[in-house]
C-alpha cells in the first residue's frame, strides 16, 4: 500500500512539476509592443522592421500597438502598468529616458520604474525649412535666423526627444534666440514646416527623408559625422562648419520593472539577433539606421551617460519641465 502510495504522490508531483513548467513557459502566446506615438512616424517604423523579426525568431505573435500622447508618457505608463511578465514591451526612443528632465510631472522614473531590454538602433537627425524660403546652407539659415529672428520658428515634435536636443545644439552653436513651438509628434511639425507655418524643423532622418525627398521641405544637413546612404546629397554639419553639430536618436526596448531576468536576456537575445538579420538583409538602409547590437547591462551604462549629458545640455539652453 505504501508504495502504490509513494508511486502516486511520485506521478502527482510529476504532474504539478510538468502544470508548472508549461505555466512558465516563455514566450508563449502573444506579446504586446507599445509604440508611445502615432503610427508612421520614425519610432513606429522601427518597431514594426523589429517585431516582424523579433516575431519569426521567438515563434510568437508580435503586435504592436500605438499609445501616442503626454510626451510619450501616455505608452510608457501603459507598460509600467502592465504585469512584469515580459508580455508587454515599450519600443521608444531616446525621449523616453529623459521624462523626468523634461515633464514637471512625469509619471514614472525611465531610470528605474522599467527592465533594461536592449537598444536595437542609431539615426541621424537631418534639418529641414520650408521649400519656399530661399536658403540652400546651414551657414545660410543661420545669417537668416539672426537677421530676422520674429520671422523663424523651429518644431518640436517632443519635448526631449532628440529633436529637441538637437535644435537646442543647433540654437547654442549658432549663437541664435530660436522661438520654438511643440508639436504632438513629428506628422503635424513636418505638415507646419512644408506649408510654412514654421521654419525649421530637426528630426530623425527617418521621418524626414520621405517629404525631403519628394520636394515637400528643403534638406539642409544631417548631424551624423558623415553623409547618410539614405540622402547622400545632404551635407553634414561637421563639413557646414559646425563640427561640434554632431548627434543623433537611438531607439530601444523596455519592459515593466520586475521582469523575471531570464525573460529579460531572452529577449534580450532576441532582439540583438532580429538587428543582425535584419542588418544583413539591407533592411536598415532605407530607414537610415545604425544597427546597435549591446548587453542589458550595457544598454543601461549606456543610457545612463545619455542621461547626465543631455541634462547639462537642457539646464545650459535654461529649458524648465512643463
Amino acid at each position: 500500500m505504501k508504495a502504490v502510495l509513494k508511486k502516486v504522490l511520485g506521478l502527482s508531483l510529476l504532474a504539478i512539476a510538468s502544470i508548472a513548467a508549461a505555466q512558465s513557459k516563455f514566450p508563449d502566446g502573444s506579446i504586446k509592443m507599445i509604440v508611445p506615438f502615432a503610427p508612421g512616424g520614425g519610432v513606429d517604423s522601427a518597431a514594426r522592421l523589429i517585431a516582424k523579426q523579433m516575431q519569426s525568431n521567438l515563434n510568437v505573435t508580435i503586435v504592436v500597438e500605438n499609445k501616442p500622447g503626454a510626451n510619450g508618457s501616455v505608452g510608457g505608463k501603459a507598460v509600467q502598468t502592465s504585469p512584469a511578465d515580459g508580455n508587454t514591451l515599450l519600443f521608444s526612443a531616446s525621449t523616453h529616458v529623459l521624462a523626468k528632465h523634461v515633464m514637471a510631472a512625469p509619471p514614472y522614473d525611465p531610470l528605474t520604474d522599467f527592465a533594461y531590454v536592449a537598444r536595437v538602433g542609431e539615426a541621424p537627425l537631418m534639418m529641414v525649412i520650408s521649400p519656399d524660403l530661399p536658403q540652400t546652407k546651414l551657414k545660410e539659415v543661420v545669417d537668416a535666423v539672426k537677421q530676422q529672428p520674429d520671422k523663424w520658428t523651429a518644431g518640436l515634435p517632443a519635448l526631449g526627444a532628440a529633436a529637441h536636443l538637437g535644435t537646442l545644439m543647433f540654437d547654442k552653436q549658432g549663437n541664435l534666440n530660436l522661438t520654438t513651438v511643440v508639436y504632438k509628434g513629428t506628422a503635424p511639425a513636418l505638415t507646419d514646416v512644408a506649408g510654412g507655418h514654421t521654419q525649421i524643423l530637426i528630426d530623425s532622418i527617418i521621418s524626414l527623408q520621405g517629404m525631403a525627398k519628394s520636394g515637400k521641405v528643403k534638406p539642409i544637413i544631417v548631424t551624423s559625422s558623415k553623409r547618410s546612404s539614405v540622402m547622400p546629397n545632404v551635407p553634414t554639419a561637421v563639413e557646414s562648419g559646425y563640427p561640434k553639430f554632431v548627434t543623433e536618436s537611438w531607439y530601444g526596448i523596455w519592459a515593466p520593472k520586475g521582469t523575471p531576468e531570464d525573460r529579460v536576456q531572452l529577449l534580450n537575445k532576441a532582439a540583438n539577433e532580429a538587428v543582425r538579420q535584419l542588418t544583413k538583409a539591407g533592411a536598415f538602409v532605407p530607414l537610415g539606421i545604425e544597427p546597435v547590437t549591446e548587453t542589458t547591462d550595457e544598454f543601461r551604462k549606456y543610457t545612463q551617460g545619455y542621461v547626465v549629458e543631455s541634462a547639462e545640455l537642457l539646464k545650459g539652453a535654461g529649458f524648465k519641465p512643463e
